[in-house]
């Protein structure tokens, strides 16, 4: 895919061009530093800039933070995995309202509180590569780091304690059950922002306000996560775990692993921690 370059910075690799309208110095000169390497993008210095800057960085966790789908891990240990995938793939793709893919998934697998803690025991969430160096960096910087998500709060807070992300951090579906043995499904909380279609921008919008944060990142592999801005600053596509085009085509910079976003915070990361200095 090719869009026009009259003006601005072009940055292209595999065959995709993106084009840079009204990128600050700074941001231009971050990524000058990369020495004339080639970058997927709509505006990728201006990414680049607000990263640097952030204030709060929010990620997605599946297919991100994590290399699968929590929800189809949990199908697949109860038996139900060709059925929930095929969901989850229109609900990532943008193909149907996440609010319904979300129900219709949990209907099919009706899943129990004891069920998914013995699938986390015996299927423990395996973390993308560099992303723990990455949330590292970001806490020492000052910058506050967030998991919004529209997988379960159940699934994701020890893997937030793994990475060292508050559990009042976390932004995802909270599930109901019974009050019996099993802890049989009873539904989930259709409160949460993120149990609905645009849930992100309404989670951000609330941790921006709430958090008084003035540059704020959003980073995810899906249509859901493209939505959050603004009001992002900016949207970092991921496609280390999956590559949707529709999320490539939106992205202000769309990348496959953590390691340049790591190299930025390390080298152009602003810290705010008491009051920037160093």
């Amino acid at each position: 895919m090719s869009s026009s370059s009259s003006s601005g910075l072009l940055c292209n690799t595999r065959g995709f061009h993106s084009t840079t309208k009204a990128a600050s110095s700074e941001g231009i000169d971050i990524l000058s530093s990369f020495n004339g390497k080639t970058f997927i993008g709509k505006d990728v210095p201006k990414a680049m800039e607000t990263l640097a800057n952030a204030d709060a960085v929010c990620f997605d966790v599946d297919s991100t933070v994590i290399q699968e789908e929590g929800i189809d891990v949990l199908a697949d240990f109860l038996g139900k995995g060709p059925e929930v995938s095929a969901w989850t793939s229109k609900a990532m793709d943008g193909g149907v309202k996440f609010e319904d893919a979300l129900a219709a998934r949990l209907n099919i697998i009706k899943p129990s509180k004891n069920a998914i803690e013995d699938c986390l025991q015996k299927h423990p969430l395996q973390i993308s590569p560099g992303i723990d160096k990455l949330i590292r960096e970001l806490n020492s910087r000052g910058t506050d780091v967030y998991f919004v998500s529209g997988g379960f709060r159940i699934m994701i807070e020890p893997l937030a304690k793994q990475l060292m992300v508050s559990k009042t951090n976390i932004y995802a579906n909270t599930l109901q059950f019974e009050d019996d043995t099993e802890g049989s499904y009873k539904g989930f909380d259709n409160s949460e922002p993120t149990s609905a279609d645009q849930g992100k921008p309404r989670a951000l919008t609330k941790i921006k306000e709430e958090g008084g944060y003035k540059v704020m990142v959003m980073v995810g592999d899906g249509a859901t996560d493209a939505q959050a801005k603004p009001p992002a600053d900016a949207f970092i596509g991921f496609g280390g775990v999956v590559e949707r085009s529709a999320v490539r085509e939106k992205a202000c910079w769309f990348v496959h692993d953590f390691e340049d976003m790591i190299s930025v915070v390390i080298k152009h990361g602003q810290n705010k921690l008491n009051g920037g200095e160093e």
